[in-house]
């Protein structure tokens, strides 16, 4: 439904001022009325050939891919089989590897910030050496796309579009999967379709790599969701909880999940999430659509925080129990 996911050519911000007029007005209908577009003209090669790395890497022998298991790491980073990490208690049908920045291993002392903990080394499989390169690669370039893109946000909200530099300058938190979603084996048809439950993202945007198989779906009110189509060569964006927060719920941190492909079917995917820095507070924006908004999403199941940091942390303690009780026994999630 393109009318509902608008589709959004990156390339019309530059080619004269009229088109950078029309492509903010509708950037801006984007990311109020539903949280969710399509970007194209962004430039970004290589898709497919990180796709198919993801396959590759999935393909490997269990015991391979256990030697990444992120069971092992307080970091929160590595290999997750299926049904390890949760969302709202409820275990995930995927497969997927968890990457964030390249950091020294660092053990936070009793008085520093829970957060300091997301701060880590990465996992990488010894089997399969250009899956580094290829993943720092992309990370990178998707850094620069979605800093621009932010910067456009906030000039389609008539605020300076430098002004969340310092909240993301100069080591945003980025984090990036790998995702297999396989089918249930055709005797298990109809059961355990959560691929990803119900959520929103916790941090500033979203960008989905997404093969052909579709599955995403989103909360276009009163509960019913939309399947995202399949576009060729766009990524799909939506908003994190932070953006919501910096409005005033202006802008929409919206409700999505992942069904579970068919039975036979394997989807592979790659989002990509562009956060602030893990000590950084986000602040209102000083725009005359933020003055005028009413206020964000009360959710009592779901408190909002204004600093990445503890909003990260509050649902990373949710989704991996099992490395909390390893790692982090003392550490609690907000109470649902």
């Amino acid at each position: 439904m393109p009318e509902i996911f608008p589709v959004l050519d990156l390339r019309d911000a530059e080619r004269s001022a009229q088109s950078r007029a029309a492509f903010l007005d509708a950037l801006r209908a984007a990311v109020h009325d539903i949280g969710f577009f399509q970007l194209v003209g962004h430039g970004v090669e290589g898709a497919d050939a990180l796709l198919g790395l993801a396959r590759e890497f999935f393909a490997l022998p269990e015991s391979e891919r256990d030697e990444l298991s992120i069971l092992k790491s307080p970091y929160f980073r590595g290999y997750s089989e299926l049904g390890r990490e949760r969302t709202q208690g409820l275990p995930d049908q995927r497969r997927q590897l968890d990457v964030g920045p390249e950091c020294p291993a660092l053990r936070p002392g009793p008085g520093d910030p829970s957060y300091l903990w997301l701060a880590g080394p990465n996992q990488w499989p010894s089997a399969l050496p250009g899956l580094r390169p290829a993943v720092l690669e992309w990370t990178d370039r998707l850094t620069g796309v979605s800093h621009r893109l932010l910067r456009l946000i906030l000039e389609a909200l008539d605020t300076p579009a430098d002004f969340l530099d310092d909240v993301v300058a100069p080591s945003p938190h980025v984090h990036f999967k790998l995702l297999h979603y396989p089918g249930p084996a055709a005797s298990a048809a109809g059961e355990e379709e959560q691929g990803v439950g119900v959520h929103k993202d916790y941090g500033l945007l979203t960008l989905l790599l997404q093969d052909d198989k579709g599955g995403l779906q989103v909360d276009v009110g009163d509960g019913r969701f939309v399947d995202v189509p399949v576009v060729p060569g766009a990524f799909v964006v939506n908003l994190g909880e932070l953006l919501e927060v910096a409005t005033r719920g202006y802008l929409r941190a919206t409700t999505h999940r992942v069904r579970r492909p068919a039975p036979g079917v394997d989807r592979y995917s790659a989002p990509f999430f562009y956060n602030p820095q893990l000590h950084a507070a986000m602040r209102p924006l000083p725009s005359p659509y933020v003055s005028a908004a009413g206020g964000v999403e009360d959710d009592p199941a779901n408190p909002l925080f204004a600093g990445y940091g503890e909003n990260v942390m509050k649902g990373m303690l949710r989704a991996f129990p099992e490395v909390v009780a390893a790692h982090h026994p003392g550490m609690r999630a907000p109470a649902a």
